[in-house]
C-alpha cells in the first residue's frame, strides 16, 4: 500500500516580542516553502525533499541558516547542518563550516563517505574539494545585529519528511545563536537535534545546549521505536525539558503518518502538509 506523503518544516523557536510584521513574514515564508516542498515531494524521495526544503529555508534571509546566518563574537559566520536518512539509518553533518551557500548540501554529500561528520576548516576545505563555490552568507541585517550585539530572534531551520515509500528523512541547519564563542557546537549537526529511523523523524530547535543535554531528537525517536505513540513520546520529552527549565521545541513525523509539534516555552514557527491540507503556525 502506498503511503500518503507527509511533510513538516520549522523556522526556529523564540519570541518576536510583538513584532507583528516580522511574524507575518516568517509565517508567509514558511507556508510558501512548505507548499513548494510538498509539491516536490509528490514526485521525489524523502531524502531529496528534505534537501530541497532545507535549501529553500537556507536561501531565505528571514531565517538563521545559510544566507542570513548570525555572526559569532569574532566577526565570522560559521554554520552547521545535519542530515539523516532514516531508511539507511545514516547520519551526516558539518560543524562550523564557512563560506558555503548551502551547508545542508555538504552534509548530504558526506553520506557518500565513511567519515560522515566534519568540522571547522576541514569541513570548509572538503566543500571546496567537492566543488562547492565560495559564498558569503552575510546580510545587512545580521551585520547590524552584530554591531549592536543583538542576537536576533529566529534560529534553526528543519524539515522532516515521510514519503510514499514510507521512508523518513530529517534535515536541520543553523547559523548558531549569534555572538557565541567561536567553535561552539550546536545541536543541529548531532543526533540530539536531528534524527530519524524507520519509525520516526525529528528536527529540534531552541537552545542547543539544552537539546544536547536531553538528547531530544534521539530520545523521541527511541520512545516511538519502543512502542510509545508519537504524541506521548513528544509530550514526555517536553515535560522532562520543562522540569529542567530547558528551552526547545521539536517537529516530528512517525511512520504511520502521525505529525506532532510541541515546545517547552515560547513559540515554534512551523508549517505542515498532511496530504490533504497545509497549516502554518
Amino acid at each position: 500500500m502506498t503511503q500518503q506523503p507527509k511533510l513538516i518544516i520549522h523556522g526556529g523557536a523564540g519570541s518576536l516580542e510583538g513584532n507583528i510584521e516580522r511574524e507575518a513574514n516568517i509565517r508567509e515564508a514558511l507556508q510558501s516553502i512548505c507548499e513548494k516542498t510538498y509539491s516536490f515531494l509528490l514526485t521525489s524521495s524523502a531524502n531529496d525533499a528534505v534537501i530541497y526544503g532545507v535549501k529553500l529555508l537556507e536561501n531565505d534571509h528571514l531565517f538563521n541558516a545559510g544566507t542570513g546566518s548570525k555572526i559569532q563574537n569574532d566577526g565570522q559566520i560559521r554554520m552547521s547542518a545535519g542530515f539523516m536518512d532514516g531508511h539507511k539509518k545514516r547520519f551526516s553533518g558539518v560543524i562550523n563550516i564557512q563560506y558555503v551557500q548551502h551547508p545542508i548540501l555538504v552534509a548530504e554529500k558526506l553520506q557518500e563517505y565513511e567519515h560522515s561528520v566534519l568540522s571547522g576548516d576541514m569541513s570548509t576545505q572538503f566543500a571546496r574539494d567537492c566543488g562547492f563555490p565560495k559564498y558569503d552568507p552575510l546580510t545587512e541585517e545580521r551585520f547590524d545585529e552584530f554591531q549592536t550585539r543583538k542576537t536576533g530572534t529566529t534560529g534553526t531551520v528543519g524539515v522532516v519528511v515521510l514519503d510514499s515509500s514510507s521512508h523518513i528523512s530529517a534535515g536541520t541547519s543553523t547559523g548558531g545563536v549569534g555572538s557565541e564563542i567561536p567553535g561552539r557546537v550546536s545541536d543541529s549537526p548531532t543526533v540530539a537535534g536531528n534524527y530519524a529511523n524507520t519509525f520516526c523523524g525529528v528536527s529540534a530547535t531552541g537552545v542547543g545546549e539544552h537539546i544536547v543535554n536531553s538528547a531530544v531528537a534521539t530520545k523521541i525517536v527511541t520512545r516511538v521505536e519502543d512502542g510509545i505513540s508519537l504524541s506521548d513520546a513528544l509530550t514526555k520529552s517536553i515535560i522532562e525539558g520543562q522540569n529542567h527549565d530547558d528551552h526547545f521545541g521539536a517537529i516530528c513525523i512517525a511512520n504511520n503518518g502521525d505529525i506532532a509539534v510541541d515546545k517547552t516555552k515560547d513559540t515554534v514557527f512551523y508549517a505542515f502538509h498532511n496530504g490533504t491540507e497545509i497549516k502554518t503556525f
